[in-house]
């Protein structure tokens, strides 16, 4: 696998991790609280017009443009495995960002994901 496509799969799996990081700012946000709460059109609204979730459906439909364009040149065999990248990625902005709580457990699981990943790329 060439380098430029090696890095286009990983700005595509970085588009998917900074949405999900914008899609949960966007659910946690006090408006959508509020709005989730009372229910109904109220809460359907209060998600549709939130500029988090704006922002995070707007960042995916982008990597997948990209990502369609990367499977037009990879395998997808190749391909799909660094969508695991993606967990590394999110949890590293779930524990920045969010002060989410990093377990031995999800350490251990999303390292042991990232060796998957790298055994993929180099068999490629």
């Amino acid at each position: 696998m060439s380098p430029t496509m090696l890095a286009l799969i990983l700005v595509t799996v970085t588009m998917s991790a900074c949405a999900q990081l914008a899609l949960k700012l966007g659910m946690k946000g006090p408006g959508t609280t509020a709005g989730l709460a009372e229910g109904g059109l109220t809460a359907a609204l209060s998600v549709a017009l939130n500029p988090w979730i704006i922002l995070g459906l707007s960042i995916y439909g982008l990597s997948v443009v990209l990502w369609l364009w990367v499977l037009s040149k990879v395998e997808l065999s190749v391909a799909y495995p660094f969508v695991g990248v993606s967990f590394l990625i999110t949890m590293a902005f779930g524990a920045w960002l969010l002060h989410e709580e990093i377990t031995v457990g999800r350490l251990i699981g999303t390292v042991l994901i990232a060796i998957g990943c790298v055994l993929v790329a180099r068999s490629a």
